[in-house]
């Protein structure tokens, strides 16, 4: 018995990297599971189904069962086909993991708007519109069970986030913003599904794949080591996901870095310092005291 035996799974940017990872350890606990890659490159630029149709051949291979698909996950229409070849296919949709993305690393003086409407476009609308559409599907399907007395079974909803989202790194405006949406995204999703059954959870992978060896500065430092354990493997974080999609998380609502075999919860947004009174302050009462706020 596996751990996700009879769930149908979708998972975004599956052709390679973490993405493949999570979909062939899927696999390997039970999920029938549809491929997403529109098989572009790092910047977003061209389309090969060639990636996913590998991922595909490589589960079949392994005695599981999975499809293709190539839409474009930032495509309204796209993701609205995605969901519903998963229902189509296997007759069902239980979990979600959203992973694809780019980059297009720029300091903000040189980023143009091209650059910053790519990354935002597939990163998070790219998460945003499957959830969209399989909200929408979980929730006719709990109105439908629950005029005959039923309730729909654990479903489950992983976005990925980034380090370079939740703390902001220096020549990526575009990809941590994106990414820190994305975050708060899974918050919102938790909050508003939970009366359907649904669970949101957010990661922040680290891993070597071809977007980290393009970020500024940790090219050598994903290198795989001469021996030992490989902690940037991106395999690593597959069974952290795979937790997160079973039946038997109940997290929700929560965003955890997983590299390696470190898995951590991060907290999220938490007031702190604050300068209060009972009128209104002057300009000259704050300069007087603002440093308190960061005391």
């Amino acid at each position: 018995m596996g751990a996700l035996d009879g769930r149908v799974a979708i998972i975004t940017g599956a052709g390679r990297g973490l993405g493949r990872e999570h979909a062939l350890l899927f696999a390997a606990e039970g999920a029938k599971v549809v491929v997403n890659d529109l098989g572009g490159d790092s910047h977003g630029s061209g389309a090969d189904a060639s990636p996913a149709q590998q991922t595909v051949a490589d589960i079949v291979a392994m005695g599981g069962e999975a499809v293709v698909n190539g839409d474009n996950v930032a495509d309204w229409e796209g993701a609205k086909r995605l969901v519903q070849q998963a229902v189509d296919t296997f007759g069902d949709l239980h979990v979600l993991v959203n992973n694809a993305g780019i980059l297009r690393d720029r300091v903000i003086i040189n980023m143009s708007e091209a650059e910053w409407d790519a990354v935002i476009a597939v990163h998070l609308k790219g998460h945003f519109a499957p959830t969209h559409f399989a909200a929408v599907y979980w929730r006719e399907q709990a109105k439908l069970l629950a005029e005959t007395g039923g309730a729909l079974s654990d479903r489950s909803v992983i976005h990925t986030s980034s380090t370079s989202g939740i703390f902001s790194n220096p020549g990526q405006a575009n990809y941590g913003a994106a990414k820190s949406g994305i975050a708060t995204l899974s918050q919102i999703a938790a909050k508003e599904l939970v009366r359907y059954g649904v669970r949101s959870n957010a990661i922040c992978p680290g891993a070597r794949t071809r977007l980290t060896l393009e970020t500024p500065g940790l090219g050598d430092a994903v290198a795989p080591p001469a021996e030992g354990f490989d902690k940037w493997d991106p395999a690593n974080v597959a069974p952290f996901v795979a937790y997160l999609a079973s039946d038997q998380c109940s997290l929700t609502g929560e965003t955890f870095l997983v590299q390696g075999g470190v898995v951590q919860r991060v907290q999220s947004w938490t007031p702190a310092q604050k300068l209060d009174r009972d009128d209104r302050w002057t300009v000259a009462e704050l300069a007087a005291r603002a440093n308190e706020l960061t005391a």
